[in-house]
Formats: structure tokens, C-alpha cells, sequence
């Protein structure tokens, strides 16, 4: 596969992660299609990149049914997706407040871990249908983990949690797929200059680069989306979990 011939969903593609990767595969060619709940911010970046936008709540299976058929209406196919939707919460199994509320807990595997699982097989079914190349590939998902969940930290139980799913579900859905020629990876970023970090104080930015060994920096966007389209076009990885963060192991 070539980014150049690329049909690409990409989730939370309207800022951090995702839009970086959206602008990515755009510059080199793919058609794109960005799923979001954020719709002035993703018909922005959509037209600055020249894809699509569809205002997508990836819990809903109605919703992203329909965001799929649009998707295809526009690019004619789908032959890769890159889900970045998520959010993360901050709370403790007991807390000076009492215990981890529910809710929080529950919309964040919701969002995190159903809605991946849930865009990917939609978009799984429609790549099937796609005609193979000649190694028999018919599309390629990207799922984006976090090294919390391997590394989870106080406070991170619901988002480390959610995250180690993603990681868990990665190998059988590649064995899953692999006789309809679609692969499936992950992604375990670390910490990112994404606008939730770009809002905390310059000084607690600097102490979080400073725990990164080498370099000694936040991860850039833009080299989430350099990954992400690297794994498209590297047509031998599948199954697995890539991890990028400067060898950060959080304690």
C-alpha cells in the first residue's frame, strides 16, 4: 500500500494526534475523511487539507454506519483508518472525594476502547470488500494505545485501563482480519504536545520533556502521523504494538 493511493479514515482527526495525522497523509497524497464530534474544527482542518468531514460519535453504531457510507460516497473506498478519538480523566480508585466515579469510568472505555473496536470493525467490513493489491492486501487499521497501559500512573486506572484493551484486542484482530488481507496495529504514544498538555504551565511541560531519556522532549504530532503512515506502506507489520516515546518508563 501507498500512502499516495490511500482512502483514510482518521478519528479525532479535527486536532492533536489525529489531525497531525490527517495533514500527514494528506501532504502525500491519500484521500482522507475525518470522523469527529468537534464539526467547526473539523470542516476547518478539512478544507485546509482538502478531505472530508463527518461530525461522528464513534460510541454510536448508527453514527458511524452513516459516517462510513458518507465516507465512501466521498472517497469511493476506505483502505485505511487511523482511530485518535479518546479522551483521558484524571481520578483515583478512592479519592479525598470517595471512589472513582462510575460514569467516568464507563465513558472513558466507552470512548476509547469501544468506539476503536467499533470504527474498526465497520471499516473492517468495508475494506473486505475492497479488490486485493497483489500481496493480497485489502487495508490496514491503526488503533492508538498509550504507554499507560503499560506504564499507568496514579489516577489512570479508567485511562490505562482503556488503553491495555486496545493493546489486548490488537493480535486477534489482526488473526481475525488476515484472511480478508487487512492488517491491524497499534500505536503506544507517550507524552505528546497535544492542546490538552499544550494548556498546562510551561514549567510542568519542561518537567514532563525532562523525564523522557532520549530526546529529551514532548513527542511531536507530527511524528504520530509519520508512523501511522509508515505502517500503512510497510506491508510486513501486523499485530503489533509500536510504542514512541524517547524510551520513557513511567514509574
Amino acid at each position: 500500500m501507498q500512502l499516495s493511493t490511500t482512502a483514510a479514515i482518521i478519528t479525532g482527526g479535527a486536532s492533536g494526534l489525529g489531525e497531525a495525522t490527517a495533514r500527514h497523509f494528506a501532504e502525500n497524497g491519500a484521500q482522507v475523511t475525518i470522523f469527529d464530534r468537534g464539526s467547526e474544527r473539523g470542516q476547518q482542518v478539512a478544507a485546509e487539507i482538502g478531505g472530508h468531514f463527518v461530525q461522528t460519535d464513534v460510541t454510536n453504531e448508527a453514527s458511524v454506519t452513516a459516517a462510513m457510507a458518507q465516507a465512501m460516497d466521498k472517497m469511493g473506498r476506505i483502505t485505511a483508518t487511523v482511530n485518535c478519538a479518546g479522551i483521558a480523566i484524571g481520578a483515583k480508585t478512592v479519592g479525598k472525594d470517595g471512589p472513582h466515579p462510575l460514569d467516568a469510568f464507563q465513558r472513558t472505555i466507552d470512548i476509547n476502547l469501544v468506539g476503536t473496536f467499533n470504527v474498526s470493525r465497520l471499516a473492517a467490513a468495508e475494506m473486505a470488500r475492497n479488490d486485493p493489491e497483489p500481496d493480497g492486501a485489502r487495508g490496514v487499521i491503526i488503533n492508538t494505545a498509550s504507554i499507560a497501559a503499560f506504564d499507568g500512573q496514579k489516577g489512570q486506572a479508567a485511562y490505562a485501563a482503556s488503553k491495555g484493551g486496545v493493546v489486548g484486542m490488537t493480535l486477534p484482530m489482526a488473526r481475525d482480519l488476515a484472511s480478508s488481507g487487512i492488517r491491524v496495529m497499534a500505536i503506544a504514544p507517550g507524552i505528546f504536545m497535544t492542546p490538552m498538555l499544550a494548556g498546562l504551565p510551561e514549567e510542568v511541560q519542561q518537567q514532563l520533556a525532562a523525564d523522557v531519556p532520549n530526546p529529551a522532549r514532548l513527542g511531536d504530532p507530527r511524528e504520530y502521523g509519520r508512523l501511522a503512515g509508515f505502517i500503512v506502506e510497510m506491508g510486513y507489520l501486523n499485530g503489533e504494538v509500536i510504542r514512541i516515546d524517547g524510551a520513557l518508563r513511567m514509574r
